[in-house]
């Protein structure tokens, strides 16, 4: 059998996408950021770079649920500043990492409850940790995908072509 994959590995994936994407918009410049996503039915997020925004303040929100701190406005982060958006994330993920690393083991299937939106979510900090990393990758493929609708390219972004879990396939 098997080792099991457990969030380590999904976090070097998110991590890994982070670096080829924050390399990507620092070669492009901002307006890519400014590329139009629609109604994504997520609330206002019309812009590339205030998708990038959502991913980055989701995760550090999570975290400050989970550990019982106020929730951070992120709405002061420019939307065209690739530079402070993965700053945002880079801070963000900094303090989800202490969040998971500092919980105690007994907090990690007992349930909480917290204000999302209009509503109460309860759930398990196993489960928010796992929304968030899944959450992250989910919107990476909804950047590439209106990028490229835009007629911008970038590199293949599947786990298959990262570095994670023993390396790109080979061609």
């Amino acid at each position: 059998m098997s080792p099991a994959l457990d969030w380590r590995d999904l976090m070097g994936f998110t991590t890994w996408q982070r670096a080829v994407w924050q390399a990507w918009f620092a070669q492009k410049g901002p307006e890519p950021l400014a590329v139009t996503t629609g109604d994504d039915g997520d609330g206002p997020l019309p812009t590339i770079g205030s998708l990038i925004r959502h991913i980055f303040s989701s995760e550090l929100r999570y975290a400050e649920r989970i550990a019982g701190l106020p929730l951070t406005d992120t709405t002061g982060v420019a939307t065209d500043d690739s530079a402070a958006l993965f700053l945002l994330g880079a801070a963000g993920r900094q303090g989800f990492i202490r969040v998971i690393e500092t919980l105690p083991a007994a907090r990690w299937t007992v349930p909480m409850e917290f204000p999302l939106l209009d509503s109460t979510v309860r759930s398990t900090p196993r489960r928010v940790v796992l929304h968030v990393l899944a959450h992250e990758i989910r919107r990476w493929a909804q950047v590439a995908t209106y990028l490229r609708l835009e007629g911008w390219t970038a590199e293949h972004h599947d786990l298959l072509f990262s570095p994670v879990l023993g390396g790109p396939i080979q061609h």
